[in-house]
């Protein structure tokens, strides 16, 4: 049973670099991979097809916007207590359930967008599509991390994740416009729902990757504690809301930058070449042997994002905008690889599934509440002014991680579960 992916530094060969060859070699590794990429694929086309299909319904931004908002806020509400079911029950019992309410909520939105009912009714139906999304992504790196447990292929893991995130990024955007542009409007988020679905029930059937549910005893107790009692993943939460802003930020000010130059379709193109910025910057971030703290490799990394995304604003061409975009997306990627690798050693591994999720939540909210504003400053000022929404946000959530970095370095000796949830004094666990 004994492998350089698998077992522990002391007990494995000496490896160089750990990397991609290495870590696809884990066993049962290609069970859950295929399965969670095809599951994962339909949240990149979730908020691309709402702006499309409402904006195309209604005629503005705002509410297109606003329609997709609620979507994102109702997921980062709800995907937390998912992932804490998830991490309690199983992964297998919180997705077979929860596919099929997303795909259902998916379609009755579909229906009263184009049967032009008013905005409230958008609404909630927007709720349950968003509270439904399946969270495939933190639950295939909690699998990774049963797997790897404390091998240093654990960076390798969360840039391949990370890559894999933006490989979806990058064809989700472009599927759904083209659909949208190109059959219907309601194309795009018809077949999200169906292979939400679809891909969905494949993963939930891969049960033999899963995590085991721990039994609860006087000693699970702390394995169960919420993760968000942990100050250094409520930094990582701001954090990440900043990069939710350039994601919400992006979608919606490159869709009415691309209309007011008479070219819709560049939409998806522009998109893909910011995601795949963050994609390239993954592989290589991943492929990296590190030497400096990742604490302080996400301070810089963070820098270098809000000094990128300040710039968006200042483009007038889509050329310009283009090459921005790739700039921008080239510095998100080690900002996510880098915060996703900081929960290993700040969380116990019976939180981090709901830990994960608190992450993805953090940037599904940060996506909404950019999708809102910036289809507000589209709506009544000039074109491209939603660009400012990335900006404001990475500054904010910059101007925190340097205040509150600290919160970052985890305890030697163990994860420590922090003050405030349920303990007198910290718990070392490991």
């Amino acid at each position: 049973m004994a492998s350089t992916v698998t077992d522990g530094p002391e007990n494995s060969p000496a490896t160089p670099r750990p990397g991609y060859g290495q870590l696809l070699r884990t066993r049962g590794a290609w069970t859950f991979l295929l399965p969670g990429f095809a599951a994962r694929q339909p949240f990149a086309m979730l908020t691309i097809s709402i702006v499309l299909l409402v904006q195309h319904t209604t005629g503005s931004y705002g509410a297109a916007g606003a329609a997709a908002a609620v979507t994102g806020v109702s997921m980062a509400l709800f995907a937390p207590y998912s992932g804490r079911l998830a991490d309690r029950y199983g992964q297998r019992a919180v997705l077979l359930p929860g596919v099929i309410v997303h795909a259902l909520s998916g379609l009755t939105l579909t229906s009263l967008a184009l049967a032009h009912a008013p905005l409230w009714a958008l609404f909630v139906a927007a709720v349950p599509t968003g509270a439904s999304v399946p969270q495939v992504g933190p639950m295939v790196r909690a699998r990774w991390g049963v797997r790897l447990k404390d091998s240093p292929l654990m960076t390798t893991a969360a840039a391949f994740e990370s890559v894999t995130d933006e490989l979806t990024f990058v064809v989700g955007p472009l599927l759904a416009t083209a659909l949208c542009t190109a059959v219907t409007p309601a194309a795009g988020l018809v077949t999200e729902a169906a292979l939400t679905l679809v891909g969905g029930l494949l993963f939930a059937a891969q049960k033999s990757t899963q995590p085991v549910v721990r039994a609860a005893d006087g000693h699970a107790r702390v394995e169960h504690t919420s993760a968000l009692g942990i100050p250094g993943v409520r930094v990582l939460i701001v954090t990440f809301l900043g990069i939710g802003s350039v994601f919400g930020g992006m979608q919606v000010s490159l869709a009415a930058f691309t209309e007011s130059i008479g070219e819709p379709g560049l939409n998806g193109v522009l998109y893909g070449v910011f995601a795949a910025g963050n994609m390239l910057s993954g592989i290589v971030c991943g492929a990296i042997a590190w030497k400096a703290a990742p604490h302080r490799r996400l301070v810089i990394g963070y820098a270098a994002l809000a000094l990128t995304a300040s710039a968006l604003w200042t483009a007038h061409s889509a050329l310009l905008l283009a090459g921005l975009g790739l700039l921008v997306g080239m510095c998100i990627a080690p900002a996510l690889i880098t915060g996703y690798t900081l929960v290993e050693g700040l969380v116990p591994a019976g939180a981090r599934t709901e830990a994960f999720t608190w992450l993805t939540g953090a940037v599904a909210l940060g996506q909404a509440a950019a999708v809102t504003v910036a289809g507000q400053l589209e709506d009544h000022f000039w074109d491209g002014a939603g660009f400012l929404v990335p900006m404001g946000g990475t500054l904010l959530a910059l101007g925190t991680l340097l205040a509150l970095r600290s919160r970052l370095v985890a305890r030697p000796g163990g994860r420590t579960v922090a003050r405030g949830v349920g303990h007198r004094v910290p718990v070392t666990v490991d």
